[in-house]
């Protein structure tokens, strides 16, 4: 049987499928990003969409739902001012205007207990619309 991470503050559970597949992001590099969803019924956070190495940040931006809320993680490489190539992950909290008022509250209190699951977290992006998360913000942060 799959093991699962409780999350005490929601009575969520994150799958083992989520961590493992963020560790292959993050060692491995099997993966430019990963899409988390919240099931509901069984309360379990579980992976949704993985988007291979050659996957764009646009990729992963237009795999996000418009009326309903995501948990993402994006392997975001470039190059600093002083020519070194670095990566940065990103966590992305997604609750578009459209979803429903149940599963921004959901997302919101479940957030914290899965970002403590995923360990080795660079930066946070809050998102609302695509602006809010455009490639623009992620340079921004990353440099």
């Amino acid at each position: 049987m799959a093991m699962a991470f409780k999350m005490a503050t929601t009575g969520m559970w994150v799958t083992d499928e989520c961590k493992n597949s963020f560790m292959e992001m993050k060692w491995k590099k099997v993966h430019r990003y990963i899409v988390f969803k919240i099931d509901e019924k069984s309360r379990l956070v579980t992976v949704d969409k993985v988007g291979g190495p050659g996957e764009s940040y646009d990729d992963l931006a237009a795999s996000l739902p418009t009326d309903d809320c995501r948990y993402a993680v994006f392997d975001f490489d470039f190059v600093t001012v002083d020519n070194c190539r670095k990566s940065k992950i990103f966590f992305i909290a997604w609750s578009p205007a459209a979803s429903r008022i149940r599963a921004k509250m959901l997302y919101a209190t479940s957030k914290d207990g899965l970002r403590r699951v995923l360990d080795g977290i660079s930066y946070e992006v809050q998102a609302t619309d695509p602006t809010e998360m455009g490639i623009d913000v992620i340079k921004d942060k990353a440099n």
